[in-house]
């Protein structure tokens, strides 16, 4: 924990930050070799996480469990350390990215109808033989 000007920074070894994201060490530094992460050092240069990076990783993997290509993610970050320059490219992305979720939720919507009314039928068909 650090201390600025009567405020608390809470930083994190990797381990902790580890632990607090459910994400595996080699996966951290997976995001960091990608772009996607970049943590501070300290002065023995062991990587510190910082609140700020607990928010933008908890994103990714919000991103990621949507179904987001990893380099679609690496778009979005660069344009995010790019600065508020890109506040347009980003809110591009990110609703180009709702746009397939809306089809792709659509479809599996109907899907489940289809799956739904398969399941019916052979339920009246199970009641029906069964009463013979």
């Amino acid at each position: 924990m650090s201390r600025g000007r009567d405020v608390i920074f809470l930083e994190y070894t990797i381990g902790e930050f580890s632990k607090l994201t459910n994400l595996g060490i080699h996966t951290l530094r997976y995001y960091e070799h990608e772009g996607l992460l970049t943590p501070g050092r300290n002065s023995s240069n062991r990587r510190r996480y910082s609140e700020k990076d607990l928010s933008w990783v908890m994103f990714i993997k919000r991103l990621k469990d949507t179904g987001m290509p990893i380099k679609k993610i690496q778009c979005y970050a660069k344009l995010r350390a790019a600065g508020e320059s890109t506040l347009p490219d980003r809110m591009e992305l990110l609703s180009a990215h709702r746009n397939a979720l809306c089809i792709q939720i659509r479809q599996l919507q109907e899907n489940m109808e289809k799956l739904d009314s398969k399941i019916e039928f052979y339920r009246m068909e199970i009641e029906r033989t069964s009463k013979k």
